[in-house]
């Protein structure tokens, strides 16, 4: 982490002590800086300008830092901004602080703790501009404020403006958050150039460079160039043509890992419950994880023996036939569920979250019962606007944890996560003769061309030499 200069360090010191903290304050506050400081000089932002907080305040929230966190990070670098209210020379691309560590300051321009700062006149920010695009692969913040480089330009409305354009289209949190990742990388790969001087040339470029200097995979490539085809046709209103001269990553045949009857049984032996019925879901009904832990009460028709899947891959429903060995598992968690409901209800508590605005348009949704989370999470979540407590779903990484922890102490030796149920579900529907169709189905595929991947998995009973129905043995 990059250190602060000492004589800042000082000034900052003095400062806190003129507003008469406490020395834990003081020490939080020096470390807050100290992150601060960091961030701005890696991602190339203006330490003295305001618009580099919000952007330091995003990236706390990316890391799951508290609410509480949060403020202090917010009062620690407004007190830092009174210092250059107390300069009596404005800080300029010229004399701002260097990103250098201490011995790189001349001292002879370094006032005193009370005086003004003035750095070394040949700041290194391009070597901090080549070590950010350098590692693209790391998570970069919003905007890059464009008094820091020469080409610099804020981003901020190319960001706020994808948000909208998702939203509008209600594509789930998770194209966002892809979507949003791969612009940010265009952003430093381009140096924050201007967006509304964008090119196909940036776009070939982009794409040649994660192929050749990242060794991505083909699937990331494709990943990013969707990314870019929205931003340009939606976010920018921008014709964007036919690519041409990308080199693309490779595209290596993939056939994915299927688990036999035995050993899908032996991680059910390892796992405990909830985690153990919802791997009983995902293989016996060929679920992805998001849609098992999205499932709520009403989504489940025991008579009809039928549970519906809303807002799968795609936005897309489909049916899919209950268990009926696992009925008896399945009512049992639905009286789990009516007694953590009617703990909630008697706590006052504001229910669960509903999708979309359904919590605004029926009121009181979110406390009935049909509409709970089949598999609640154990503790609330506290909304931050408005003070709420309330209670979402198992969180996918219990899963998945769970699954890894199983696979090893059932000393699987294939690669078992909570998709490969689901991969076994089709190979094994498939080795018992089910039509390819009545596959893809069940499994909400678009294509067929998907769920023919599964023929690959499992033993070829076709025959491979022709013969006349006509000669056809006849019952």
């Amino acid at each position: 982490m990059l250190k602060l200069p000492i004589t800042l360090v000082h000034q900052f010191d003095n400062l806190l002590l003129n507003k008469s903290l406490s020395d834990k304050d003081r020490a939080l506050f020096k470390k807050w800086l100290h992150f601060y400081w960091d961030f701005c000089h890696k991602y190339q932002h203006d330490v003295f300008h305001v618009n580099s907080l919000p952007l330091f305040i995003q990236k706390l929230q990316d890391k799951r830092q508290s609410v509480q966190q949060q403020n202090q990070a917010k009062q620690a670098v407004s007190i830092f901004y009174e210092l250059r209210s107390s300069s009596k020379q404005p800080l300029t691309r010229n004399n701002r602080f260097s990103n250098q560590p201490e011995k790189n300051v001349i001292p002879d321009k370094i006032a005193s703790s009370h005086g003004n700062y003035v750095i070394d006149q040949k700041p290194l920010v391009q070597t901090a501009v080549q070590q950010s695009s350098s590692d693209l692969s790391k998570s970069i913040p919003f905007g890059v404020n464009d008094s820091l480089t020469e080409n610099g330009s804020s981003w901020v409305f190319i960001f706020d403006q994808l948000v909208n354009e998702i939203k509008i289209r209600h594509y789930s949190p998770k194209t966002l958050k892809a979507y949003r990742g791969y612009i940010r990388q265009l952003q430093t790969f381009t140096k924050s150039k201007d967006y509304q001087k964008l090119t196909q040339q940036d776009v070939v470029d982009f794409l040649t460079f994660l192929a050749v200097e990242k060794q991505v995979s083909a699937s990331s490539q494709n990943l990013a160039f969707n990314a870019l085809l929205f931003l340009f046709k939606h976010v920018l209103k921008k014709e964007f043509g036919e690519i041409k001269g990308v080199t693309r990553a490779k595209r290596k045949p993939y056939i994915p890992v299927v688990l036999s009857r035995d050993e899908i049984d032996l991680i059910f032996d390892h796992l405990y419950d909830p985690v153990n019925l919802v791997a009983k879901l995902l293989y016996g009904c060929g679920l992805r994880l998001f849609e098992c832990l999205k499932l709520r009460v009403q989504d489940f028709n025991f008579d009809a023996g039928i549970v519906t899947i809303h807002d799968g891959k795609g936005k897309k429903d489909r049916t899919v036939p209950i268990p009926q060995s696992i009925v008896p598992e399945l009512q049992k968690q639905l009286d789990h569920v009516a007694n953590v409901h009617k703990a909630d209800l008697k706590a006052n508590f504001s229910g669960t979250f509903l999708p979309d605005q359904l919590d605004r348009k029926y009121k009181n949704a979110a406390k009935e019962f049909i509409w709970q989370w089949f598999f609640p999470a154990h503790s609330l979540t506290l909304l931050s606007g408005t003070k709420e407590y309330r209670r979402y779903h198992v969180h996918e990484s219990v899963v998945q944890k769970a699954m890894k922890q199983a696979a090893n102490d059932a000393r699987i030796t294939k690669r078992a996560t909570s998709h490969t149920l689901r991969h076994s579900f089709a190979s094994h529907l498939l080795q018992a003769n089910y039509d390819i169709r009545t596959i893809q189905e069940l499994l909400g595929h678009s294509d067929v061309r998907t769920t023919m991947i599964y023929t690959h998995t499992v033993q070829s009973r076709t025959l491979k030499q022709s013969k006349s129905p006509l000669d056809f043995d006849q019952d």
